[in-house]
């Protein structure tokens, strides 16, 4: 690697529960489980992470709350904080850039860090991403698991290649042991859908992938199948993204139980609108597309959004003006709401030539 990115991939172990476990040592050596007890609420709600005693249990994360209990009816269950887990992710994100500060950050508990050079003047990126972990669970008492190579591609399968507390490191010669007996279903962009295409196609593992031409997995896959062409030969030339634009910014709220009024859609419009303008105006952006998101209690989900040739003023009032005309178009009558979003697109600077001025100023 010495020739070549250096780039780490850190995930945190089973972060939100690991953060109650550390809280409540109690729950160490039970299966924990978060997300709202189905005994409690009418058998709602979604499991966001469970510890690893919970997972050996067959539980994971996105699976029905109620499931999870018949899996493991001596689990634990834990309502989800997420403005604790906002925080602590923070925390683990200043450590990072304590070492670099090209950091593309995927999710609160993991980040891809590009270590090629860094603030230590550590030149080996293992002794770097161990000398990381270490610092990380001394300053949150939270363990992590890393993945080291020379592409975010590779980094990532590595990070997830042992866990938890695993460090695992893939050079340019280990490729194709690493990645040809690997099931397919664990390659990036691979999901449910696309893994039943893969096995239509014979395609089990990446030895099996190998041996598809470019032009067969473009036909099969589009864009998507070059990809698939490119990585499976230990090929990803994508940076890490450190100074992403933002492109949206907005909030969403899932209901255990379904709204049926439009005063409750009304209330989460204001509280909604009121959070969405304090946050644009504090970073000083203003945008001019109003998206508003609504799912029911089948699942279905529309979006309708409003776009202006001039910029939305971060304003509470007009955003729930124009998000109750959105939320018109999907529900008129007959509300029935599991899930409401409300977001603000087409992000810019609010600069000076950006104002409107007043015709008689």
């Amino acid at each position: 690697m010495e020739k070549k990115r250096k780039i780490i991939h850190i995930d945190m172990d089973a972060f939100y529960a690991s953060i109650e476990m550390r809280d409540n040592p109690k729950w160490r050596d039970k299966p924990l489980v978060i997300a709202r007890d189905p005994r409690h609420s009418g058998g709602k709600g979604v499991v966001a992470t469970a510890n690893y005693i919970a997972r050996s249990y067959g539980v994971h994360s996105a699976m029905a709350a109620a499931e999870a209990l018949e899996k493991c009816p001596d689990a634990v269950f834990k309502t989800p904080d997420f403005p604790k887990y906002r925080k602590i992710s923070a925390e683990i994100h200043t450590i990072f850039h304590e070492y670099t500060d090209i950091v593309e950050p995927i999710a609160f508990d993991e980040a891809y860090l590009d270590v090629t050079v860094n603030k230590k003047n550590i030149v080996d990126p293992v002794v770097l991403a161990h000398k990381l972990q270490w610092e990380l669970f001394e300053k949150t008492h939270l363990t992590s698991s890393a993945g080291v190579s020379y592409n975010k591609f590779l980094a990532k399968l590595a990070s997830d290649y042992h866990k938890p507390i695993g460090l695992t490191v893939v050079h340019q010669a280990d490729v194709s042991d690493f990645l040809l007996p690997l099931p397919i279903e664990k390659f990036r962009g691979v999901g449910k859908k696309t893994v039943l295409k893969m096995h239509a196609l014979n395609i089990y593992t990446g030895a099996d992938l190998i041996k598809k031409s470019e032009a067969e997995l473009i036909a099969n896959f589009g864009k998507i199948g070059y990809f698939f062409y490119q990585c499976v030969r230990g090929i990803d030339e994508r940076p890490v993204e450190w100074q992403r634009e933002r492109k949206s910014i907005g909030n969403e709220r899932t209901y255990d139980q379904v709204l049926t009024t439009i005063e409750e859609v009304d209330d989460f419009l204001n509280w909604a609108a009121k959070k969405l303008a304090g946050t644009l105006q504090e970073r000083k952006l203003h945008g001019k597309t109003l998206v508003i998101k609504v799912r029911n209690s089948d699942f279905e989900t529309i979006t309708k959004r409003l776009t202006q040739n001039d910029f939305f003023k971060n304003d509470t009032e007009i955003l729930v003006y124009y998000g109750k005309q959105l939320f018109e178009q999907i529900q008129s009558t007959n509300i029935n709401v599991r899930l409401l979003g409300l977001t603000m697109t087409g992000l810019a600077p609010m600069a000076d030539e950006d104002k409107q001025l007043s015709l008689w100023g």
